[in-house]
């Protein structure tokens, strides 16, 4: 097996398990902060010995990398506390296709950083989006769950979005595992005052023949969290940006099957003409940009 067919294996099997967190927002009784911060607290101290075990440093290279990686934890612990609480609302598949938005808002973003103007075309996919997430809510009223859950899923996208764009100007000089470990504490620290759920009253790891709560935070925090951010991290190295970018539009996909698979959480049709939507405009802005790029780097 050639290491380009080992790399994709390996990001499928990443992107596979990124959607796989959205089943944890319904399988731990928790709220969405608490699934946060007990997440993030246990991916950090994963990640702190994974990059230990690479041989690679935890120390950054500039007081204002510390910076940096303070901002971009604070916006990856908004996301993932509105990325959970969307699902809760409104169920897997709304959720998450409601935040899948955020290859798009990217696209508008990063002109904010760069001095440069949308083209027409991201215009189009933004519209594209626009009416997929329309399909998606079931009424124009915030006492809706559904609806609120859409909403707050395109605000965990956009807080992604904000987060990936601020990493690749920052922060991409780093690999994907030190980066995640700062952010991750960095969430771990923001939220811990603000949980909860004593976690004395955790359940243990197996209860009655099935996972009790300490076994399902262990499974999210590291094979769900730090485990695919691991895998991607040695991923990139044999596969171009547009492979990537391509293979992570799956992840609502993924998510979608595991929640009809294992939560009997199936979508109604316009949820799949919506996402149909959200996912294709996702594809083709990342075929676009990539294809962007290597004009340029031509």
């Amino acid at each position: 097996m050639t290491e380009h067919t080992k790399s994709l294996i390996q990001l499928h099997f990443a992107v596979a398990l990124f959607g796989g967190t959205a089943l944890f927002s319904h399988l731990l009784p928790w709220s969405a902060l608490d699934i946060t911060m007990f997440r993030s607290a246990l991916a950090a101290m994963t990640l702190m010995v994974i990059v230990k075990v690479q041989g690679d440093s935890l120390q950054l290279n500039s007081a204002q990398d510390y910076k940096v990686a303070l901002v971009l934890g604070i916006s990856i612990g908004l996301h993932w506390v509105t990325y959970f609480y969307a699902m809760q609302l409104a169920g897997v598949a709304v959720g998450m296709l409601a935040f899948f938005c955020y290859p798009v808002v990217t696209v508008f973003l990063e002109p904010l950083f760069n001095k440069t103007k949308p083209h027409l075309r991201d215009v189009l996919c933004g519209a594209a989006v626009f009416i997929g997430v329309f399909l998606l809510v079931p009424e124009l009223n915030m006492q809706n769950d559904t609806t609120l859950g859409v909403v707050i899923g395109i605000s965990s996208g956009f807080l992604f979005a904000l987060r990936n764009v601020l990493h690749k100007q920052y922060f991409s000089h780093y690999k994907g595992t030190q980066a995640m470990f700062y952010q991750t504490a960095v969430v771990s620290i923001m939220l811990v005052g603000l949980v909860d759920f004593n976690p004395l009253d955790m359940t243990g790891f197996i209860v009655d023949d099935g996972l009790g709560e300490l076994g399902l935070l262990l499974i999210l925090s590291c094979v769900f969290t730090a485990a695919p951010h691991a895998f991607m991290a040695g991923c990139f190295k044999y596969l171009s940006a547009k492979t990537a970018g391509l293979i992570a539009c799956l992840q609502p996909l993924y998510g979608v099957l595991f929640a009809a698979l294992i939560l009997s959480q199936w979508p109604g049709a316009n949820v799949y003409f919506g996402g149909a939507l959200i996912v294709a405009a996702a594809i083709l802005e990342t075929v676009l940009v990539t294809r962007k790029r290597k004009k340029l780097n031509e």
